[in-house]
């Protein structure tokens, strides 16, 4: 398979689509150079057993050699895709960029500083039902099994930082999740999309699918410390943009009025005799 590198490719033929796989691993970087390698390879050995999976990387205006990696990566493993931003837009256009490329019916998101291990994935995918149509499927109305870290590996002002933040958002969004920044996170391709896009928008998709009116499993997963590199966030910046998002996110709330229609067939409940 060619690594895509332009994000606004025309959609795939029906003949690739017929191919799909049933999951599609997003990964949004920014200048991971020194992990690729390390975190490609813990992808294709975490979901060599749960079926026909893809890799989707999506290079987000890295000035090192993020992309030229990711493309040699490809060639000794097929699952590789590779999407770019000419320039940097953030972390939540990146995987909004990924999701749309995706072919698989779920999407697993994961960071790609090594940060979660892969090997979580597959607690993640044991959250779904055996389909034998299409590999997995969603428990009904259910739309994201959410990652929740234990045993964070972060400096001691980030887990603070994040504690607060979680704490703030639950009490006022009260979507019932503990730690709503984790990486890993697996969901209905359909229904991401199908949600109000913004910057940020990543660390509040509970809150999002409860909105539209999707019920969310959460999964404890382990956390790792950064592999190599360093972080492209300082805890000031996640601090004002949350602050700013929260408030947005309130407003989408409450004013989405929830209907989940129904198709009703000629001759239901229409009065005939």
């Amino acid at each position: 398979m060619t690594p895509r590198t332009d994000p606004t490719e025309p959609p795939l033929d029906a003949s690739a689509a017929s191919e799909a796989p049933w999951l599609s691993i997003v990964v949004p970087l920014k200048n991971e150079a020194e992990n690729i390698a390390f975190v490609t390879e813990g992808i294709v050995a975490a979901c060599a057993p749960l079926g026909p999976c893809e890799i989707v990387y999506i290079d987000d205006g890295s000035d090192d050699d993020t992309a030229a990696r990711v493309l040699a990566l490809a060639q000794r493993f097929p699952e590789v895709r590779l999407v770019q931003h000419p320039t940097s837009a953030g972390q939540s256009a990146a995987v909004h960029s990924g999701v749309t490329f995706a072919r698989g019916h779920a999407v697993c998101t994961l960071d790609g500083d090594g940060q979660n291990p892969p090997a979580e994935i597959a607690r993640l995918v044991a959250r779904l039902e055996d389909s034998p149509e299409d590999g997995r499927r969603f428990p009904d109305g259910v739309a994201l099994v959410a990652g929740q870290r234990i045993g964070r590996q972060d400096t001691a002002s980030k887990r603070l930082a994040s504690r607060a933040a979680n704490a703030l958002r639950k009490t006022l969004l009260h979507d019932d999740t503990r730690d709503s920044g984790c990486g890993l996170k697996l969901f209905r391709r359909d229904v991401f999309l199908g949600l109000p896009y913004f910057d940020h928008m990543h660390r509040y998709l509970p809150a999002l699918v409860a909105r539209d009116g999707w019920r969310t499993l959460h999964q404890d997963v382990a956390h790792a410390p950064r592999h190599a590199g360093r972080s492209n966030y300082s805890n000031l910046a996640r601090a004002l943009a949350g602050a700013y998002d929260l408030v947005g996110v309130m407003w989408l709330i409450r004013r989405r009025k929830k209907a989940r229609p129904a198709e009703v067939m000629a001759g239901d409940s229409r009065g005939e005799a």
